[in-house]
């Protein structure tokens, strides 16, 4: 009786792998944010992706930590900064800002690592840089620009952070709203009064009041 043929596949048939680098762990680390969020971002299922292990890993980056803040680095990639030719100091700190918030909204994962890693790299850099340009233009030097630009870029990302989370839980603002339509207005006269303004979204606008109010608060105490 003859036996059954078997076909074997050289692995040289196979096609060939790309070359392991911090730029490909990078944008995996991304791509695995995305479809995973935070749980993807490990060192084990990043390996695995890679089809390598864990210590192959740690010749290009530290630890996780580090790789995060690659990580949110990449992302902020898509960012753009407005032409300082253009505009006021003010409005190209807001319309930068405003970027900012768009790429964290829409990036899956990156408004979190915003809010818990420390920014390196050339986009973070040169984002931080922009806004001490800004500030310095408009008078906020020293201590107040420094202090400042933490709040300013803190801000943004708690905004992506709360909106992109709701939108991940399916928890939309509608629940809130109506509650607030039942509220007992003797007992709760000031939220039964702006029930209305306190759910509404606001969009860019009420974004641009919050940058505002910071601002402002930035200007009254500089050193």
């Amino acid at each position: 009786m003859d036996k059954p043929t078997r076909t074997i596949i050289s692995r040289r048939s196979r096609p060939a792998k790309e070359p392991l680098s911090k730029e490909l762990i990078i944008k995996t680390a991304l791509e695995l944010l995305k479809s995973e969020g935070p749980s993807g971002l490990s060192m084990r299922k990043i390996a695995k992706a890679l089809d390598t292990g864990p210590s192959s890993l740690y010749v290009y980056v530290t630890n996780l930590q580090e790789l995060s803040a690659y990580v949110l680095d990449h992302g902020l990639g898509k960012m753009a900064l407005p032409d300082v030719q253009e505009g006021s100091w003010k409005t190209n700190l807001f319309d930068a800002l405003n970027s900012y918030l768009m790429v964290l909204y829409e990036t899956p994962g990156i408004a979190e690592l915003a809010l818990t890693t420390i920014p390196v790299g050339p986009h973070s850099l040169a984002l931080t840089e922009y806004i001490l340009e800004r500030l310095h233009e408009g008078g906020i030097r020293s201590t107040s620009a420094a202090w400042g630009v933490d709040l300013l870029l803190l801000y943004p990302a708690s905004v992506a952070f709360e909106q992109a989370s709701r939108n991940q839980k399916g928890s939309p603002l509608h629940a809130l709203t109506a509650s607030y339509q039942t509220l007992d207005a003797s007992r709760y006269p000031l939220l039964a009064g702006l029930k209305d303004e306190m759910t509404s979204s606001g969009g860019k606008e009420r974004f641009h009041w919050g940058l505002e109010v910071i601002l402002q608060g930035i200007l009254n105490k500089q050193d």
